[in-house]
């Protein structure tokens, strides 16, 4: 399928124009949203093209409304309602304290964008003692994103969104050992890897589940950008491993001349907008997208292509939530 936007440099402001109709009087609710990420980004951007409601959900009520107040503060955007969700994705007591909070607006949501990450770093638990990256970056998602489905499946038009990465091809998910033996075994950059993998299959999982009942479920790489709250404490020594890792595993990023294909923020937030409105991918539900687009052949890695995994890995996170899911 062929888009307007197949292009490396597409910016969401752009393609939010584009898709400005699309944007109008819909409820969407974004994790991640702290000043200067993709997250925040994405939010000011769409606030331009008359939403019913941002819900804007992150762990730091100081940064989520210093997100909106920027959004008040825009003349396009001002007279946009946003509304505040403190959710701590470490936490499985706060996801659901969050999500009953959700649970009793009286709007339906039509779209969700699991935008919040956490990347690399020393090895950490969330609350539950499961390695941060995959228990935040997925986990927390599944969770809080299930536990609201009521009201996503209340829209007409619902779409989930799973904000993934090309670092999904630094490990599959590691059913047999996902806490890296309590952190004993711990590589920053594979549980990275781990957790972007499940963000993918999470979407691929929700598709086909909830597919049937008019979901949409999407998973992207929004591409490379520097100065994001993302991974502030990483330096020269953890990508030289990431390096390592990538030779290791065969990819040409892990040749001693290879170097990132840099973004701005506009281009990096481009993929969320078209994986959130773009009607014309309504066809390829539990896509993978990159660059404003379905992603082009190869790139989705074989750590996300098992056609067991999906339901593997939704049976192992439904354990380590203690909750079956029946929609």
């Amino acid at each position: 399928m062929a888009t307007p936007y197949n292009r490396q440099n597409s910016t969401a402001s752009g393609i939010a124009a584009d898709l400005s109709s699309n944007i109008a009087g819909k409820v969407i609710l974004t994790t991640g949203v702290s000043p200067n990420g993709l997250g925040a980004h994405f939010v000011e951007t769409i606030a331009k093209h008359k939403p019913a409601l941002l819900i804007l959900a992150g762990r730091s009520e100081a940064k989520v409304k210093a997100t909106a107040d920027k959004i008040k503060a825009d003349p396009a955007s001002a007279n946009v309602p946003t509304r505040s969700l403190v959710l701590d994705l470490s936490s499985q007591s706060q996801i659901h304290e969050a999500a009953k909070e959700v649970l009793a607006y009286p709007e339906s949501i039509d779209v969700v964008v699991n935008s919040a990450g956490n990347m690399a770093g020393p090895y950490a638990t969330t609350k539950e003692g499961i390695e941060l990256q995959f228990g935040s970056n997925h986990i927390g998602h599944f969770l809080f994103t299930n536990l609201i489905m009521p009201k996503v499946l209340a829209s007409t038009s619902p779409r989930v969104v799973n904000v993934s990465s090309d670092g999904h091809r630094l490990s599959p998910v590691r059913f047999d050992d996902y806490n890296f033996q309590n952190g004993k075994a711990y590589k920053q950059w594979e549980g990275y890897g781990q957790s972007k993998t499940a963000n993918i299959l999470y979407s691929k999982a929700l598709a086909a589940k909830l597919g049937p009942k008019g979901l949409k479920a999407y998973s992207l790489h929004p591409g490379v950008t520097f100065g994001t709250s993302l991974a502030p404490g990483l330096g020269v020594a953890d990508f030289a491993e990431l390096k390592a890792r990538d030779k290791e595993i065969g990819d040409p990023l892990g040749e001693d001349d290879a170097t990132f294909d840099i973004k701005t923020l506009d281009e990096c937030a481009a993929t969320h907008v078209v994986a959130s409105f773009d009607p014309r991918i309504e066809g390829h539900n539990g896509a993978y997208l990159e660059d404003g687009d379905l992603a082009k052949e190869g790139k989705l890695r074989a750590t996300a292509t098992n056609p067991a995994d999906p339901e593997r890995l939704w049976m192992l996170s439904e354990e380590l939530v203690g909750e079956k899911f029946q929609f």
